[in-house]
């Protein structure tokens, strides 16, 4: 068995054991994404997660709990994608949604869209920042993850939540003290901030995480 069919099926068991189905195809299509963030990855920086361990326990596990809260057909924009975590995995495990990844920093998009086409993802990825995007278009939802404090999200959205059904964000154990901060700062007033999930990362790196949902009261 080459190195590369090995990673393939310790990640269709990974996909398996989080009691999710897929295809052999989408497999692949999650190989094939890995191989490609971590070749461009040496030449511009989009993820500190470079083991097949890492990337199943952090980016991986962080969208397959995402996604479960994702339901079918919605319009979902994901906010400072990086290298394409959450959004790219989502727009292979679930082509029932309509993926848009957006990027501010223009070289990164560039990758993202040129990785995006190389694996045949679905996803359209969109230079620029995602308060100008929800200026000019609406979404079921917004997907976010290591982007900013929960204040700042907030403050940078709150002008835009007619065009905005939910936020749904994968935060560390540092989210309890920034929902205070938010509180306090008054952010939350007219906004219901739910834990849907807990969970811990396997591995060495065994983090907390929970998936918070933010929507309108």
């Amino acid at each position: 068995m080459t190195e590369s069919t090995h990673q393939t099926a310790v990640l269709s068991e990974a996909v398996a054991n989080q009691g999710f189905v897929c295809s052999e195809n989408q497999i692949e299509q999650l190989d094939h994404y890995r191989r490609e963030l971590w070749e461009w990855n040496k030449k511009i920086n989009l993820t500190r997660h470079l083991t097949i361990e890492k990337f199943i326990n952090r980016d991986l596990r962080d969208t397959l709990m995402l996604e479960r809260f994702l339901e079918p057909g919605m319009c979902v924009l994901d906010v400072g994608t990086g290298g394409g975590v959450p959004g790219m995995i989502l727009s292979i495990l679930r082509p029932d949604l309509t993926l848009s990844l957006s990027e501010s920093v223009a070289k990164r998009a560039k990758v993202v869209q040129a990785i995006a086409e190389e694996v045949g993802a679905g996803a359209r990825v969109m230079h620029g920042r995602a308060e100008n995007i929800l200026a000019e278009e609406s979404f079921d939802a917004l997907t976010i993850r290591a982007v900013a404090r929960l204040s700042k999200i907030l403050t940078w959205f709150n002008p835009h939540w007619h065009s905005i059904g939910q936020i749904l964000m994968v935060k560390g154990t540092a989210w309890i003290e920034e929902r205070l901060e938010s509180r306090q700062a008054g952010l939350l007033r007219d906004l219901e901030l739910r834990t849907l999930v807990s969970y811990s990362n396997s591995g060495a790196d065994s983090a907390q995480s929970v998936i918070l949902r933010v929507r309108q009261r």
